[in-house]
């Protein structure tokens, strides 16, 4: 039997059921803003993989916003760029330096080469997805073993994968991804059905693993044309996702998909059969909300430069965020889902007194609004 989760508001609000309060996690929660897990990489030796790969210090980083804030999600510590890197390309992380890669697909060749990744040279990632679990396990009152909250695991998308696995890294132009885009479909295409078909396994072995809701990070959807979108990401998260386990232990495991710029194609993706859609943002939730109806809750989307702001100002942004989405439950009894969130991930200079603050606001706001009558 599973292991009861002591705090459930995030799954169920994924899945459009009624909570006391609206859940929060925040897109790199656990990171540099945070001098707890700077320490901890220092043990790592400041290196981002070293600590990625090592699952007693993954475990433990993913753990620590816990600690300073009552969040209502753990998300795992990792990358999106393990599986290209789990296909050869030789990922690295360079001191004050985005990701790199030492051999990134760029001609028929290369592309021909790729393959689907052994998933045990992922093994140390569904390590820690287990670990993480363990970790979160504590007692209630009466002594009972609980979980102290869900566990998300995640990872790019095919799209976004092959932005950096082309580039070589980030980009500011995607210039080489998108001649290839253009000039060569073909080739682009295979890359894309290759990460589709190595998304849909990693994220499976995460549920193996014990990863109780997974989210698939379109980072770079929002730079394609209209049209280009839909060709070349949006079609092949679909495929992954439609590839999903979607219950295990009798449990529903939800899917949200984000596409950072992607407000313009709201409705198809609320369409692509994930339960969440993540948003920017540059999106009005209210209007959001209206257009989707009743197909899936959304996530977002506080400006993470928000918490540059003083506290006060934080936690006004922060009840406009909520307002805008109104009250869940609706007039017919109904309810819709809201996983408060940043628009992006959280900036590494953030103060971590300002997410306490956020925090605070989210949830006491929201229980504030379950209080007033139905609306909508």
């Amino acid at each position: 039997m599973p292991i009861p989760l002591q705090n459930d508001c995030f799954l169920r609000a994924c899945l459009r059921q009624r909570t006391p309060h609206t859940p929060l996690w925040l897109m790199r929660q656990a990171g540099r803003y945070l001098p707890e897990y700077r320490a901890t990489r220092e043990k790592a030796g400041n290196s981002f993989m070293g600590l990625a790969t090592n699952v007693a210090y993954a475990t433990e980083v993913t753990l620590q916003p816990l600690e300073r804030f009552p969040l209502d999600a753990a998300i795992l510590f990792s990358d999106i760029l393990t599986v290209p890197d789990a296909m050869g390309l030789g990922l690295s992380f360079g001191a004050g330096e985005g990701p790199r890669f030492a051999h990134p697909v760029r001609d028929e060749a290369a592309v021909a080469a790729l393959q689907v990744p052994d998933l045990n040279r992922l093994r140390y990632v569904f390590d820690a997805v287990a670990s993480i679990r363990r970790a979160l396990v504590t007692r209630d009152a009466q002594g009972r073993e609980v979980a102290r909250v869900p566990l998300i695991g995640f990872s790019g998308s095919p799209w976004t994968l092959a932005c950096y696995m082309v580039e070589g890294g980030g980009s500011s132009d995607y210039r080489l991804v998108k001649s290839m885009l253009y000039a060569r479909p073909d080739l682009m295409q295979r890359i894309l059905q290759v990460n589709a078909d190595a998304v849909t396994a990693y994220l499976n072995a995460q549920v193996d693993a014990g990863a109780q809701a997974l989210m698939i990070f379109d980072s770079w959807g929002g730079v394609l044309a209209d049209g280009a979108f839909q060709r070349f990401s949006l079609d092949y998260t679909r495929r992954v996702v439609a590839g999903l386990q979607r219950e295990k232990n009798g449990q529903r495991i939800p899917v949200i998909v984000f596409t950072k710029g992607g407000g313009l194609w709201l409705q198809e993706l609320a369409g692509c059969g994930a339960d969440v859609v993540g948003l920017d943002w540059t999106v009005h939730l209210g209007r959001a909300r209206a257009a989707v109806g009743e197909r899936v809750a959304l996530q977002g989307n506080l400006d993470p430069m928000v918490l540059f702001a003083p506290p006060e100002v934080v936690a006004r942004e922060a009840v406009a965020v909520l307002d805008a989405f109104g009250p869940p439950q609706r007039a017919d009894g109904g309810w819709d889902g809201h996983v408060f969130n940043l628009g992006h991930g959280i900036n590494q200079h953030t103060p971590p007194e300002h997410v306490s603050a956020l925090v605070e606001a989210v949830h006491s706001h929201s229980r504030r609004q379950r209080q007033a009558p139905a609306k909508r």
